[in-house]
C-alpha cells in the first residue's frame, strides 16, 4: 500500500439502489486491500422491513442508519486506515452526517439513468429493496455539488472498468 494516498481515506460508494455500489466496492476492496462494509447491513431491522413492504424510508428512518455509517467511517479514520462503505447517501444532508469531520471522506457517485437502473433492479434477485421504490430514490437524489468531496462515475461500463476509473481518478494505485 505504499503506492496509495498518504492519509486514510474512506470511499463512500453512493447512488440509488441498483447502481452497482456493492459490486464496484467489492472489486475496489480486492484491488486496494481495504476493509469494506456493506452499508445496508447497518440498517435497523425496522428499515429493512419497511422497504421490503414497498415503503420508502423517511429522513427519520434513515437517521440512526446514517449515524452507524458515519461511526464506521470515523472508526477507519481513527485507526489510521482507509476503507470502503456503500451507502445511498442520496441527500446532501445525509452526506454531511457521514462526512461530519469535514475530511477523510470521498463520495463516489455511481450515476446512471432511471431506465438503466430499473432494468438492473428487475434482473436482481434476493435483495430487500423492491424496484417499486426506485422512483422515490430518484425523487430524493441530490447529486453531489462541486463543493462536496465527490467524484462522478458513469455506470455504463462494466464494474471492473468503473473500479479502475475510480482508482485512476483518485490516484489510488
Amino acid at each position: 500500500m505504499s503506492d496509495l494516498i498518504a492519509k486514510p481515506t474512506v470511499l463512500v460508494l453512493m447512488g440509488v439502489s441498483g447502481c452497482g455500489k456493492t459490486t464496484v466496492a467489492a472489486i475496489l476492496a480486492g484491488r486496494l486491500a481495504w476493509p469494506f462494509e456493506e452499508g445496508d447491513a447497518l440498517h435497523p431491522p425496522s428499515n429493512i422491513a419497511k422497504m421490503k413492504e414497498g415503503h420508502p424510508l423517511t429522513d427519520d428512518d434513515r437517521a440512526p442508519w446514517l449515524e452507524k455509517v458515519a461511526d464506521w467511517v470515523d472508526e477507519r479514520i481513527d485507526a489510521g486506515e482507509s476503507g470502503l462503505i456503500t451507502c445511498s447517501a442520496l441527500k446532501r444532508s445525509y452526506r454531511s452526517v457521514i462526512n461530519r469531520r469535514g475530511s477523510g471522506v470521498t463520495f463516489v457517485y455511481l450515476a446512471g439513468s432511471r431506465e438503466i437502473i430499473a432494468a438492473r433492479l428487475m434482473a436482481r434477485h434476493g435483495h430487500f429493496m423492491p424496484s417499486s421504490l426506485l422512483d422515490s430514490q430518484f425523487a430524493d437524489l441530490e447529486e453531489p455539488s462541486a463543493d462536496e468531496p465527490a467524484i462522478r462515475i458513469d455506470i455504463g461500463p462494466p464494474p471492473s472498468t468503473m473500479a479502475q476509473a475510480i482508482i485512476e481518478t483518485l490516484g489510488l494505485g
